[in-house]
Formats: C-alpha cells, structure tokens, sequence
C-alpha cells in the first residue's frame, strides 16, 4: 500500500483536533539523534505506528544493505525510542521502517522505509541519516564565532542574493572550488584587464560593500544526483527540500561522507563572519520535494494540507503545501530554524513564499531565536496564495497581516513593479522606463510607506531576485527600441531609487554587472532555475567592459553613500512624515524632494523622461511653501549624478540659493547634500 491509498483513511480527521493535539503534542526538544556522554539516544515521532524498527548500515549510500536491525520502544506521546552505545555506532548510518497494521477500514498493513526527518547528518542523496559527534565538525575558533554586524539595525543592513554555485561557475572567474561552500570564501581570486587585476569572487562582494550574503537553499534538496561529479550535475535553485537540517551535498567536496558537508559550510560561514559579511539563510518550510518526505513516511498525511479526497492543497505549485498549523509541523519547522542558528551561527532566514506559513509559526520562531542571538533577521514572501487549511482561524503570515507579527519583514512588490513594470507582464514599463502611473509607488515606496507594512523595517526594498526576469533583462523586454546606454541609465536609476528608500535594500547577484540570462537560442530566460551554469553564472569577463565597470563602481558608490547617510536609515514613520517634503513639478516623471532632520539635510531629483531637465531648487521649494530657514544660507555638495555615487562629493560644483539651479540628465538622479561646518 503507498502513501496515497492511506491519505483517505479517518486518520486526516482526527490530526487536526484539539483531543489528538492533546494526547500526541510533544514539547521536549530532544527528536532526532542525541550524543549523552557515551551514549546515543535516538527518538521519532510516529503516533500510530504498529512497530519501528531501526536499520543500521556501515555506508550512507543508497545501495548499501542493513547490518543489523533492532526494534525501537513505544513511549508517551507517539514517540519512539532507543539507546545505543555511541563507541560501536558513531559514523555509522541508520534509517527507520516504520509499519502500520491499524489502518482504518483495511483489511491490510502498510510498510515504509523512512530517513529520520531529524537528521544532522546523511550520505549521499539523503536516503539515510548518520550517528555524528557535531562537536568534531567545529572549524578552529568556531566558540568564539560571531555575526560581524549583530549591533546593525536592520534598514543599515544591504542584502545580496546569491545562488552558491553562481558565484564561481564561470571559468574566468579564476575560483578553484567551483560550485561548491568553499567557493564562496576563496580570496585572491581576479580577471585579468591588460595589466589590472579586477576582484572576483569574494574579493568583488566585499568591495561592493554589502553586509548581508543571502544563499539561496543550501540544505539537502532533491533534484541534484550528489553522486555526479560537477560537470555532470544539473543544475536547479534547491526549492525542493529532502532533509531540512542537513547541507546539500553537491556544495561540499565530498558528498559521500556524512560530516564533510558539514565541516565544510561551518567553516565557510566562519570564514565569511571573518571577512565581515553576515549569512542568510533561504529556507523553504512551505513545501517538500515531493510527498515521499520522511515525515510523511512515520505519519502519513499529518505534514501536509489534504482535503477529504486526499488530494493535496497546492497553492506552492510545487504539488503540496505544509500544514504548519498543525502542533508537530509547527515544532519541526521551529526547531528547525532554531537548529541552524544554534548549530551553523545563521544571522538571518529569508523564507520561501512565507505567505503559505502561519503567524503563530512564524511568532515562536522569532521568539526562539531572540534567545538565541539578538537581531536575526527574517524575512519572506508574503504573497497571498489559496491553500486549503487544516484548522479554523488560522491566519497567515502575508502581507496584510505582517503587523501582527514581531520583527518580521517582507518583500515589497510595489516597490518592485512600480520601478521596472508588472513581472507578470513582460512588456510593461515601469516609472524608470517613463510610466508616469507609477510615480506616486515611488514616492510613497521612498518613505518606506505601503499600503500593507506599519514600520519602514517590514520593507524589503528591491528590483529583481533569482526569479523572473533579470532587471537589466526586463530593462531590455519593454524597451526594445532603445540602446544599451539608456538600458544602462535606466539599471543605474533603478537601483538608486532602491538604495534612497527607506526599509532595507536587497540585490541580487550580478545586478551591479547588469546581469542577463539568455540561452544559446538567445532568449531571455524568465525563470533559470533548470538552466545550465551558461546562463546562471555571473559572467565575470562584464567587468572588462567600461561600461560594466562603471555600473559597477556605480552600485558600490549608492551602497557607501546610504551606509553614511543617517536620512536614510528611519524607523518611525511619523518622523519620515515630518522630515520629507515632495514639491510639486511640472513634469510628471521628475520627482523632487527633501530630507530634513536636525543638521542633515539631503535633496533628491529623480528624472524617468528621456530629456535632460533643469530644476531651481530654491523656485521649486519656495512655491512649495518648503524653503524656510532650513534651507536658507546652507551650501549643497552632490554625492550623486548620472555618472557616479559615493560618501563623498562626486563634483566639486557647491549650490545654495543664489545657484540652485541643477541639471538632471535623462533617466537619471541627483542627491545633494548640506555641507556641515
């Protein structure tokens, strides 16, 4: 009998109810395997199980036959137990077979082979967990590892978005470890222009200034063969979770023994703590791989939303959806994320289509890592999406109820499209290509306002991610009769409307490379996720380009200039609401405004039309009514042009009232700022 014919069975019914709640919620946080001084203890959690037996293997590989089984224990709660001595099963691998002879209205038993859903560590593929001593993958120093920027408020924080095996794919890219943890961490690494050496790798990340490395899924997931040498593998994003506590093997040097995975990324997020860069986490706790998951194996059905039929709720797309409402599902995606903090020093989780999650899910994770650290940061899709809950009342953590949450932020996707058009439609311009419908998102977007967020910190303020089109792609689908110039003047005005935003800033990787992703037929590719290296690698050899270049000396200039300038890290939106002022302008894709707190005063023209216009600052803000005495008498410099940005002034013209008047070039941008005395 398979998994599908017991979806029908009364067990559905009973999962959800307050008396099964009751009598199977198990609270201590010791599932899975535990080293107690010589021993192990190994529990699970498979309430209606007949009979679990454990299989022991001295090979983590699929094929490998079971050496021995012994019969686990029947305790309170549902739960499963034995005790081992750690000398003579330390290294070894395990899984469960896990019966069950009680199933309602059938005359027959089912058996399945399961990994424990706990695991720390497995071999190759996943298919069976190892008996580990995690204290032995600890890199050296790792007791006194720390997040280089814990005291960081959250809107100083800048984000870069980052496939693992993107970073050094690329043979120019002069990275050994290719596609793998260590990757990440190789300094020295360059390409050569005549007789210079430009940065790649983590050398380009740190000097581009960001403080935050968000990898997408770096847990073991299940479209990648772990067994395949690296030019044989596919490739995919890894948002088909296997076993969620474990490092995907294809990033380590050796997938076949269980610990190297994990001495591995410990020491690539030491190395990255290191070089002062934090580490985010994606995680994806709203859907599994398929419905063969473990967890569904001890419990058939418990994990997942299924209606009376036994079909399952899909509103992932991604052929399930987790029924976190549900006390177990809950306790396994908090322990969970609280295990990686603990365990791998993680500063930060993003969470795949978070919308699909519970609030009461999400609060006990923010709960449980405030004991752990201070200041992780989470954050997610809050998109709403139709799912079929197990429970009444459950509310889910979108958008609209993030302000019924703690400390949890979202990606805004008003900020998004009003910048560069609707990525639901691929022609659409956005305010940078000169859609005047979308100038009021942005004003309201650069006062970390919107319709559904309370504080500026709720806001995850960016252009374009892994998903969907690139922007400088996009750029490019909805100007087709423009040149490679005013794409580029168009990518450099997007991301300094990102970077004079309140909230907090996210990148994605090669964005400041203008980065493309178009196939061998020469077609932009929307969603890469099982293209080849040759469409998902950041091309290094862009930044031999002088126009590249400049885009990226561009990026890393905004990232310096919004670190070293306090107006744009607000946090209490009846502040920002007294400090901004827009003036009024006769051109409705000039936008035009001033910061004003204490001594520090900043002035923003934004211009999306594709002719160069003049602005008297004075003219505009007196009409305004706005001028007064904090402007009066002050003396402005320009961080910010169309040709640069940084924390220093980019030009040496000085503006105050009696020459205030400013040119702003087509679909560009121009920051001043109060000389301080």
């Amino acid at each position: 009998m398979n998994i599908n014919q017991l979806y029908v069975s009364d067990w559905l019914g009973k999962y959800s109810t307050k008396d099964f709640e009751e009598m199977y919620t198990y609270g201590a946080d010791d599932l899975g395997m535990r080293l107690e001084g010589e021993e192990i203890v190994l529990k699970c959690w498979s309430p209606f199980a007949a009979q679990v037996s454990l299989n022991i293997y001295l090979s983590g590989e699929e094929s490998s036959a079971s050496v021995e089984q012994i019969q686990m224990v029947r305790g309170e709660k549902g739960i499963w137990q034995i005790t081992l001595g750690a000398s003579g099963y330390l290294n070894k691998y395990y899984d469960f077979t896990v019966v069950f002879d009680n199933i309602p209205n059938e005359d027959s038993k089912a058996e399945f082979t399961a990994c424990d859903p706990y695991a720390r560590a497995v071999g190759v593929n996943g298919k069976k967990a190892m008996f580990i001593d995690l204290i032995g993958t600890n890199p050296e120093g790792w007791d006194t590892d720390r997040n280089p920027n814990q005291s960081m408020a959250w809107n100083e924080m800048i984000i870069y978005e980052l496939h693992t095996r993107d970073l050094s794919a690329d043979l120019k890219s002069g990275i050994k470890n290719r596609g793998k943890f260590f990757g990440l961490i190789e300094n020295g690494t360059y390409i050569i222009n005549g007789k210079e050496k430009i940065k790649t790798g983590l050398d380009h990340i740190k000097d581009l200034g960001i403080t935050h490395l968000h990898l997408l899924p770096f847990y073991d997931y299940g479209s990648i063969d772990e067994s395949l040498p690296y030019n044989e593998n596919k490739y995919n994003w890894g948002y088909d979770p296997v076993n969620y506590n474990v490092p995907e093997g294809s990033y380590s040097t050796n997938p076949f023994d269980g610990d190297v995975r994990i001495r591995e990324l410990k020491q690539t997020i030491y190395r990255l703590h290191e070089n002062g860069i934090s580490v985010v986490m994606d995680v994806v706790y709203n859907h599994t791989y398929n419905e063969g998951f473990c967890f569904n194996k001890m419990v058939p059905g418990y994990f997942y939303r299924i209606d009376a039929d036994g079909v399952l709720s899909n509103g992932s797309e991604c052929g399930n959806d987790t029924a976190s409402e549900r006390s177990m599902v809950r306790k396994y995606i908090v322990d969970s994320v609280l295990y990686w903090a603990r365990e791998y020093h993680i500063d930060g989780f993003r969470f795949d289509l978070l919308g699909l999650l519970d609030t009461e899910t999400m609060q006990e994770i923010r709960k449980g890592l405030d004991t752990i650290r201070p200041n992780i940061l989470i954050y997610g899709e809050g998109w709403k999406l139709q799912t079929e809950l197990t429970k009444k009342n459950v509310v889910l953590a979108t958008q609209e109820h993030v302000s019924e949450m703690d400390r949890i932020a979202m990606f805004s996707d008003n900020l998004r499209d009003a910048i560069k058009g609707s990525v639901f439609e691929e022609e659409e311009k956005g305010y940078i290509s000169g859609n005047k419908a979308y100038a009021e998102e942005i004003k309201t977007s650069l006062m970390g306002s919107s319709e559904w967020a309370e504080y500026p910190e709720q806001i995850i303020n960016y252009t374009s991610c892994h998903d969907n089109y690139t922007l400088f792609d996009k750029i490019a689908l909805c100007n087709k009769q423009i040149g490679i110039e005013e794409r580029i003047r168009q990518n450099k005005l997007a991301i300094a409307i990102v970077m004079l935003s309140q909230g907090i800033p996210l990148l994605h990787a090669g964005e400041e490379l203008l980065r493309t992703k178009i196939n061998r037929q020469g077609e932009f590719i929307s969603d890469s996720v099982r293209e080849g290296d040759d469409v998902n690698s950041i091309k290094w050899e862009m930044l031999l380009k002088p126009e590249y270049q400049n885009v990226y000396r561009y990026y890393k200039g905004l990232i310096a200039f919004r670190k070293n300038t306090g107006l744009l890290h607000m946090t209490d939106p009846a502040e920002i609401k007294k400090t901004y002022f827009f003036a009024e302008t006769e051109n409705e894709l000039v936008i035009c405004f001033k910061v004003i707190q204490n001594n520090e005063i900043m002035i923003v023209v934004l211009n999306a039309d594709d002719k160069m216009v003049e602005i008297n600052l004075h003219d505009i803000f007196v009409k305004e009514g706005t001028w007064n005495d904090t402007l009066e008498g002050k003396q402005f410099q320009c961080y910010v042009n169309e040709y640069a940005a940084d924390c220093k002034p980019v030009s040496e013209t000085v503006y105050d009232e009696n020459d205030c008047t400013i040119a702003v070039q087509a679909q560009s941008c121009v920051v001043l700022k109060n000389i301080q005395f």
